[in-house]
């Protein structure tokens, strides 16, 4: 069975996967256990700071692997450059204006009803967040209302 998560990140870090060709995400130093928990076949969906929004989905092909190449960057912690690497393609990935407002799709996640109605975004604070499949499907349908291809 595979796994599903979510990864936060800022419009600039999705710009530096992107202009990867979406063949590599990487994770903050602090996530190795979750990095070392990936593996093919798991899928992933982009939430955006900021933007509070969803914006593509992949697949992930392979296992974890550690590089230091600064690519990604954190505006919080200088030296972080995001050590925990996944080989990924992409499913479905939006251009900016297509980008699906979170709120709508969040407030039904499993996930986010963790916290008051009022704080949902506190569900998305952090790296890397394990999801069910029930709620990558919320998201996945969401995307899938402004995608021209499908997952």
């Amino acid at each position: 069975m595979p796994s599903y998560w979510i990864v936060v990140g800022s419009p600039d870090n999705f710009e530096r996967t992107k202009a990867l060709g979406f063949t590599v995400q990487g994770l903050k130093s602090r996530h190795r256990r979750k990095a070392e928990r990936m593996a093919k076949g798991d899928r992933l969906v982009w939430y955006i700071t900021g933007d509070q929004a969803f914006a593509g989905t992949a697949t992930i092909q392979g296992d974890f692997f550690e590089d230091h190449e600064p690519i990604w960057s954190s505006g919080r912690k200088k030296d972080e450059d995001y050590p925990w690497r996944v080989p990924i393609s992409a499913d479905i990935v939006l251009e900016r204006p297509e980008w699906v407002d979170a709120e709508g799709p969040a407030r039904r996640m499993a996930h986010v009803a963790k916290w008051p109605a009022e704080h949902w975004r506190l569900a998305f604070q952090g790296n890397v967040h394990e999801i069910s499949r029930e709620d990558f499907e919320i998201v996945l349908e969401a995307l899938r209302g402004t995608a021209d291809v499908s997952a």
